[in-house]
This record gives C-alpha cells, sequence and structure tokens, in this order.
C-alpha cells in the first residue's frame, strides 16, 4: 500500500524540514525593514510614472485624433 508507506514518511519529512530551516540566513529585522522600504519607494516611483506616460499618451491621442 503506497499510501500507507507514504503517510509513514511525513514524520521523516517534517524533521528533514526543520534541519534544512536551521541552516538558512535568516535577515535582520533592520535588513527587513531597509528592504521593504526601497519596494515601496520603487512602487511609487513607477506607478507615477506610468500613470504619467499614461496620461500624457492619453492627452495626446485624444488631440490627435480630434
Amino acid at each position: 500500500m503506497k499510501a500507507v508507506e507514504n503517510i509513514k514518511k511525513i514524520p521523516q519529512f517534517f524533521s528533514e524540514v526543520k534541519q534544512e530551516l536551521k541552516k538558512v540566513s535568516w535577515s535582520s529585522r533592520g535588513e527587513l525593514m531597509g528592504a521593504t522600504w526601497v519596494v515601496i519607494a520603487v512602487t511609487i516611483f513607477l506607478a507615477i510614472y506610468i500613470g504619467t506616460i499614461d496620461f500624457g499618451l492619453s492627452k495626446f491621442l485624444t488631440v490627435f485624433l480630434k
């Protein structure tokens, strides 16, 4: 029975996951906050940039097609 064999492997799987997570190099809170602010700033910048381009092209096409 393949299903029973797989069920017996579940504890081993979680044990191995726990071991691997101990090897992970986690970021410090400061690094995480800094990276978060960079992502927020870049997102806002790109939103403004794309919005400006979209608005400009929209006005251009409105004038051009009249």
